[in-house]
């Protein structure tokens, strides 16, 4: 199959989701209403919310989702075929991600602009509320230990993108001085220091950085070295303001995204290359099977429920109309499956182009699981290589391009996740020292790290790092599942969120069951095959830590799901009540883009 063709059509159903399909749950669904006043203006503080540019949104919201998982996933995903994977990428985009990240928006929106696990006490309940909190915990706490073993695996396999990545950090603290002393557009700065970025790849090539010699003197593995050099700088990262490192290099990351996905676009087009993958795979005896956990491999970039808490958590809060909520949404949605679309093209085409001159094919490449696990981000970063080389880039050069394009995605993606993580303690603690009625020490305790700014980041630091010494020279193996297990169990609890609060207004919300249900049995599944793997691994990191914590993760899950059954048929059961004068009929309103006025005015509380 030629490459370009998968490319150009699942771009042409990509943009026909978004003319159509997007436009139904906007109208039908969310019933978005032009009129109704965002929190970014009831609640404008200049801080947190901010009315701001919908192109601005969308590029924050993007690059805060899109991180290496969208590129790890794909890359491991399609050792059961390309053609599965592609199938669940463009249905996930199109009819769960879509959904999904819009939904978590406007549920937000009108509530405030809290967060998705807050807001699920009103929504649902008040176990609810705490139940999912808890699933939040564990999914933040994968997200820091998986992109933790990827960017230290990266330096150790590419030491010449150290040096581009480590000038990444003061640029993007310089663009961050211009943007706000100021007050000037971002796109100007952020491009500048992407230029001097690119200025040091050859540098870095000249001058590759690595451990190694550290690690044999001190006695320790180079890659364990640099897992903790990046919680130290997630650390302090994530306690600096947003302006000043966060949201610039959020700017230069837009910026860079952009040239990656253009190059591997053109680079398939000029090349008229042929996926070398095939279609469907008869699977090595003793792999894993691809139901549940193709759905599972694949989370980011066919749906995430690592979205809502970015949507619900900082998105929302500056949407200036609510009929932004449908571009922001869903473009992102889109904009990850095409990330994940590339990386796809990247490990079935682009990749045999590198390796041809070692004489090695994609099944040499894929001959086992353990193959297509230990080194994902390996895989796309010669993909990369093999499609730059269609357009007169050098292989070296283009080598340490990718590297950097995943390292930049997946820092990004840990100092966004330690801050949340930081939040959700924070909630957590504060929620469990009020049972404390009594005082003592636990309640003192828990009020300190519900304070303490430091402490709270501490912890949110320390336990994922714990989780990245389970043995293995990578880990995805043992992390990966589980890390993609309470990504889909997020995203299936958050669209529960999101049915409940669509059907208590009257409206059908049958195309987010859909993906809801499909979710809960594949996470479901995926976890109970898994307990039963961790407790016969025979490994007692396995046994005795991430058994225990899959079997933590069903019971939440399952009780999770209970509850969000139940206040679901009671919503259905009961006629729609009218909040802040709304009637529960929605007035469609022609020519706004397929938006509705006339529904939610108020707002919920």
């Amino acid at each position: 199959m030629p490459a370009v063709a998968v490319l150009l059509g699942t771009l042409a159903l990509f943009a026909l989701a978004y003319r159509f399909y997007s436009v139904y749950l906007a109208r039908r669904v969310y019933a978005l209403d032009p009129s109704f006043t965002t929190p970014a203006h009831t609640l404008k503080d200049g801080v947190d919310f901010v009315p701001t540019n919908k192109h601005i949104v969308l590029a924050h919201h993007f690059i805060s989702v899109a991180g290496a998982a969208p590129i790890v996933g794909p890359a491991i995903g399609v050792f059961w075929g390309w053609g599965p994977a592609l199938l669940w990428v463009v249905l996930g985009t199109i009819f769960a991600s879509g959904a999904h990240d819009l939904g978590s928006i406007v549920v937000s929106l009108r509530n405030k602009g809290r967060s998705i696990g807050t807001l699920t006490g009103d929504v649902i309940g008040p176990r609810a509320r705490i139940l999912f909190l808890l699933i939040i915990f564990f999914l933040v706490t994968m997200v820091n230990a998986v992109f933790a073993i990827v960017v230290a695996g990266l330096f150790v396999r590419t030491p010449e993108a150290v040096l581009p990545t480590l000038v990444t950090i003061p640029l993007a603290i310089a663009v961050g001085q211009v943007i706000y002393r100021r007050r000037t557009a971002a796109l100007v700065p952020s491009l500048i220091a992407l230029g001097l970025i690119y200025v040091c790849i050859p540098l870095g090539q000249l001058l590759p950085l690595s451990l190694a010699p550290v690690a044999e003197a001190v006695g320790l593995q180079e890659n364990f070295l640099w897992i903790v050099l990046v919680f130290v700088y997630a650390f302090v990262a994530s306690r600096l303001p947003v302006w000043l490192l966060l949201q610039p290099r959020d700017y230069i990351n837009q910026q860079q995204m952009v040239i990656a996905l253009l190059i591997i676009m053109v680079g398939v087009v000029v090349g008229m290359d042929t996926i070398a993958a095939p279609l469907f795979r008869d699977t090595p005896a003793g792999s894993p099977s691809i139901f549940p956990l193709l759905f599972i491999t694949i989370a980011c970039g066919a749906v995430s429920g690592f979205h809502s808490l970015v949507a619900s958590g900082t998105t929302s809060k500056q949407i200036d109309k609510e009929t932004d909520a449908r571009y922001v949404g869903y473009v992102s949605s889109l904009g990850e499956g095409t990330l994940a679309l590339c990386s796809i093209l990247a490990c079935t085409a682009g990749v045999v182009l590198y390796s041809a001159n070692s004489g090695t094919d994609w099944n040499g490449l894929y001959v086992d699981w353990e193959a297509a696990s230990s080194d994902p981000q390996g895989m796309f970063v010669e993909g990369v290589a093999g499609f730059a080389s269609n357009i007169g880039v050098p292989e070296s050069t283009a080598l340490v391009f990718g590297a950097l394009v995943i390292v930049s995605f997946a820092v990004t993606t840990l100092d966004t996740a330690v801050r949340l993580k930081r939040y959700i303690i924070q909630e957590i603690a504060t929620i469990t020292a009020e049972r404390f009625a009594s005082g003592g020490a636990p309640r003192r305790l828990l009020s300190f790290l519900a304070r303490n700014i430091t402490a709270a980041t501490l912890v949110a630091v320390l336990i994922p790092f714990a989780l990245t010494l389970v043995p293995g020279d990578f880990a995805v193996g043992t992390l990966w599942l589980l890390f993609g297990t309470t990504n889909q169990l997020t995203a299936g609890l958050a669209l529960a969120v999101i049915a409940v609060w669509v059907a208590k207004r009257g409206r059908n919300p049958i195309m987010i069951l859909l993906p809801l249900v499909f979710l809960a049995v594949m996470t479901a599944w995926a976890l109970v095959i898994q307990l039963g793997e961790f407790a016969r691994s025979g490994d007692a990191m396995q046994t005795f830590l991430l058994a225990p914590l899959d079997g933590i993760i069903l019971v939440l899950a399952l009780w999770m799901m209970v509850e969000a059954a139940v206040a679901l048929y009671k919503a259905w059961k009961s006629p729609p009540a009218p909040v802040d004068g709304d009637t529960g009929a929605a007035t469609v309103q022609e020519g706004t883009g397929g938006e509705t006025s006339g529904k939610d005015a108020g707002g919920d509380r």
